[in-house]
């Protein structure tokens, strides 16, 4: 099963803040607002807790199959040798599926932040979908950002990393500022009690880990980009663990002190959460501050899914599983250059859909989350046992943490998908996205076979 081979270019530091920065997106800062009225402070906060350890138990499985395969594409890879061609296709296509819903989204996302700027971008021509309003000059802006994170990505993965580590380190150093102003001039009683008098806690906590995975996926990319990291392969799996550890603190502490520093329940009736609660304060510069980590999470997300989402697609090619057509390597930067030229295709595709997609994209992203989180524990299983002699530098002693992990990721994407639930997905619209990509990737198989 050898791999043509991509070439190491990221550095220990580059490969954390593409997974870091991968996770910390831009939508979280700003719809906590609407999260805050639909969940309480308390779901949100506590159901991305409940989110953050157990994506910290699923990572356990990534991070000791990066170690043994760092290969491009990473749970294509382990999927490929637990179960063969349908076991990579399957775990690929969840992951792919997850990263793409992100990136649709980013389309417009990017855009609609411009608009907050420039308000004129936000008028003229539109067409609406889902109830909300595109406008058309939103949607070129999108485009263009789309188009410029592309052009990054197609240069190289060395170029890529470095300009994410700029994004991370403003990212994080802005963010510390908010977390210490928040808790030292908020107060607990703006945040407790967390939840409204009518809303009952545990269900209100549930609901919203599903959403919450969308917004803690990303660090699988590092074991995705495995193969271009000039890291020793033995040290990868503690860097998927702390990446996780890195991004969950980062969300958790900063909406906290959101909830801390001005009473949430009026957060939740504001357009712009952490913005908006920071500049009701006193705090205006911090409200921008909070507004530049929305752009800077908008980046650093936007370039990490954008470097992971075509390796799943080039590995796939490699494996035999989708065409060969898109194994191609550039002869000059060293990308997968075919495959990241149809990720942009797909990203467009779905980006049109605009900011009223938001609900279907976060609950779609969040079930194909949760199915591959959830797969790639019973991966680690059937390649233990299929190669109990392959040992790489993280090895769990036990496989109860990461089996038990993986077990709950699959028993919360397979509530998702059961009409009725209180996660379910909604009906009609995401059942019908889901069957289309459920389609495309079988299309896609059976054509790859021939």
């Amino acid at each position: 099963m050898a791999q043509q081979g991509l070439k190491p270019s990221i550095s220990t530091f580059g490969i954390i803040s593409l997974g870091a920065g991968g996770v910390i997106g831009s939508s979280w800062i700003y719809t906590n607002s609407q999260f805050f009225h639909q969940y309480g402070a308390g779901g949100e906060i506590f159901g991305l807790l409940a989110a953050s350890i157990l994506a910290i138990l699923v990572s356990l499985s990534f991070a000791e199959l990066s170690t043994i395969y760092p290969k491009a594409g990473g749970e294509v890879v382990y999927g490929y040798e637990a179960f063969g061609k349908k076991g990579g296709l399957f775990a690929g296509w969840a992951l792919l599926g997850s990263y793409l819903s992100a990136l649709a989204f980013y389309v417009t996302a990017s855009s609609m932040l411009l608009s907050q700027i420039i308000p004129k971008i936000a008028t003229g021509p539109a067409y609406s979908f889902a109830g909300a309003k595109v406008h058309y000059i939103e949607l070129i802006l999108g485009v263009l950002i789309t188009l410029f994170i592309f052009a990054i990505n197609y240069r190289g993965a060395n170029l890529t990393s470095n300009v994410q580590i700029v994004l991370f380190v403003l990212l994080i150093l802005i963010g510390l500022i908010l977390i210490v102003v928040g808790f030292s001039h908020g107060k607990p009683s703006n945040f407790w009690p967390a939840f409204y008098d009518h809303q009952t806690k545990a269900p209100e906590i549930f609901r919203f880990i599903l959403p919450a995975m969308t917004f803690l996926t990303g660090w699988e990319s590092i074991g995705v980009m495995a193969e271009e990291v000039k890291t020793p392969a033995r040290k990868i799996g503690r860097i998927v663990v702390i990446a996780i550890m890195i991004a969950s603190a980062y969300y958790l502490l900063v909406l906290l002190a959101s909830a801390w520093v001005h009473p949430w329940q009026s957060t939740a009736m504001m357009e712009m959460g952490t913005v908006d609660a920071f500049k009701a304060e006193g705090f205006p510069i911090l409200g921008t501050a909070a507004f530049i980590i929305a752009f800077l999470g908008l980046g650093t997300s936007f370039l990490a899914l954008f470097s992971a989402a075509p390796r799943l697609i080039y590995s796939l090619a490699e494996q035999k599983i989708l065409p060969s057509y898109f194994a191609k390597i550039h002869p000059k930067y060293g990308t997968p250059s075919r495959a990241i030229i149809m990720t942009l295709i797909l990203v467009l595709a779905l980006g049109w859909l605009g900011k009223g997609a938001l609900t279907y994209f976060l609950d779609i992203g969040g079930f194909l989350t949760a199915l591959a989180w959830g797969v790639n524990a019973f991966n680690l299983v059937a390649i233990r046992k299929k190669h109990p002699e392959l040992k790489g530098g993280f090895r769990n002693k036990h496989l109860s943490l990461p089996v038990i992990g993986g077990v709950i990721a699959i028993l919360i994407a397979v509530s998702t998908i059961i009409p009725g639930t209180s996660v379910s997905l909604v009906w009609p619209y995401e059942y019908v996205i889901l069957g289309i990509w459920i389609v495309i990737g079988l299309v896609s198989y059976f054509t790859g076979k021939k």
